[in-house]
């Protein structure tokens, strides 16, 4: 293939990146959105192996690695559950991190492969290149690791802090970039390794102070790091493709990390420096300290399938319960159940439900829910007045009145759906502990709430069963 059509290809796969992620900004063509970017993927992977200069070793190397990599993929998408889709965004993440790394370390040792220059004589521009992509590739690496570990259950999810760790952050962060004006200016390979070090220091202390309530926006945010890694090795690489998706990749990820801030009225230069979501004094992330049990009203299936049958407004709160639990089905079943009555059922979606950007849409959509009964926020918050039943099955921080009323909760200030304003409360739980945040919520105690203790699919299913006598 000639350098011309090579870099038609390119402009090829790359408009079809931006219609993939046209695409996946609505449930409704997000099918469509992922057909595009499959599409968009393969003519880059074949337009890479057929530029000029690829010999054949070269191509059968790639295509080894590829039947690996994509062996070793295809394996963990069959076998992968709904509620571990987080944990594997993160280890991709973290690959994409390692790879930049390893590619900017062989651009280092064998410039003359890249054309970049020969050792100890390498382009000024070229290190430039190389030193963002190995810290951000670094960056990404690291703090990829530690959100999943966090994810995973591996280690706490509430936020690791100590005294002084801000000012010990944002020193790293000067010293990183002293280094890498120095690399840049001797090309040391003794500076370079030193850059790498560093960067896997700086990630790992951006993510440990960020509390688990807060991991779909940290999901995002190091998606985004991924991508400007990609793109930065673009540069290196000479690679008009992996340039334009790093920056397409880098982009969407800060935008949608801002979406995401705004929607918790959080600082996004609090993302971006770690200690988002917490206070930099050292406060547990508990909210203080533990409260004295309190009496909560239980009830059964049979009496939320009562008060239900009899309700003319339902508004359904899915959160990671219902994802562990795997009870979509059998909550759109309940709905479709309720609707028959009568009823009018709608679905009520926070922005950081779940444990990753848009996990229950996806949940949802999985589950063939309509989308228009699915509501955002802050289209669905003045509904909750109106309601008869709010149906919340496992979604716990989001709901929690706490990120009003109490300043000292490290969710204070977090938009929340008006679940309590609804006549009455079903409250699915296998207990009463906190959320991933570690806040004990206050709904469980209101006058409006049942608590409904059990399995989230288990309940539902009796409460279906209940409505069909």
């Amino acid at each position: 293939m000639s350098a011309t059509l090579s870099t038609l290809a390119y402009l090829v796969a790359s408009v079809l990146f931006i219609f993939a992620l046209r695409g996946l900004s609505h449930p409704e063509t997000s099918r469509r959105g992922n057909m595009f970017g499959m599409v968009g993927m393969a003519i880059a992977v074949v337009a890479t192996l057929l530029r000029p200069g690829m010999s054949g070793t070269g191509i059968g190397l790639v295509l080894l690695a590829i039947a690996i990599g994509g062996s070793i993929g295809a394996m963990l998408a069959l076998r992968i559950q709904m509620t571990a889709l987080p944990q594997l965004v993160a280890g991709f993440h973290s690959l994409v991190g390692l790879s930049a790394v390893c590619v900017a370390a062989a651009a280092f040792y064998a410039p003359e492969s890249f054309g970049i220059g020969t050792p100890g004589h390498i382009h000024g521009g070229s290190l430039v290149e190389m030193s963002l992509g190995l810290a951000i590739g670094a960056v990404t690496f690291s703090g990829s690791l530690i959100a999943f570990a966090k994810l995973q259950a591996l280690m706490s999810g509430a936020p690791i802090l100590f005294k002084g760790q801000h000012l010990l952050n944002a020193a790293l962060g000067i010293l990183l970039v002293v280094l890498v004006i120095a690399f840049v200016a001797t090309g040391s390979a003794g500076l370079f390794w030193l850059i790498a070090i560093l960067a896997f220091a700086l990630g790992f202390l951006l993510i440990i102070p960020i509390g688990g309530a807060d991991m779909p926006v940290v999901v995002s945010m190091l998606n985004s790091y991924s991508g400007w890694a990609a793109a930065g090795i673009g540069f290196t690489l000479q690679n008009l493709l992996l340039i334009i998706t790093g920056a397409l990749v880098g982009a969407s990820g800060a935008i949608l990390s801002y979406i995401m801030c705004k929607g918790m009225n959080r600082s996004i230069l609090n993302v971006l420096l770690g200690g988002f979501g917490t206070d930099a004094g050292g406060a547990s992330a508990s909210g203080g300290a533990a409260k004295e049990q309190r009496p909560v009203k239980a009830g059964s299936p049979e009496d939320a399938a009562y008060i239900m049958k009899n309700a003319g407004k339902i508004i359904i709160v899915p959160g990671y319960g219902m994802a562990v639990a795997q009870a979509q089905q059998v909550v759109r079943e309940m709905a479709d159940l309720l609707k028959k009555e009568g009823a009018t059922v709608e679905y009520a979606i926070h922005p950081v439900a779940g444990r990753m950007p848009g996990h229950m849409n996806v949940l949802l959509a999985e589950a063939n829910v309509p989308y228009d009964d699915v509501k955002e926020l802050e289209e669905i918050n003045p509904e909750f007045a109106e309601a008869d039943v709010a149906y919340v099955i496992g979604a716990n921080d989001v709901t929690n009145p706490a990120a009003k009323t109490d300043k000292s909760s490290p969710i204070y200030g977090m938009p929340i759906l008006d679940v309590d304003k609804a006549k009455t409360v079903f409250f699915v739980k296998r207990g009463m502990s906190s959320g991933y945040a570690g806040v004990e919520n206050e709904l469980f105690f209101r006058d409006n709430t049942m608590m409904l203790f059990g399995d989230a699919k288990k309940v539902t299913q009796e409460i279906v069963q209940a409505l069909q006598r």
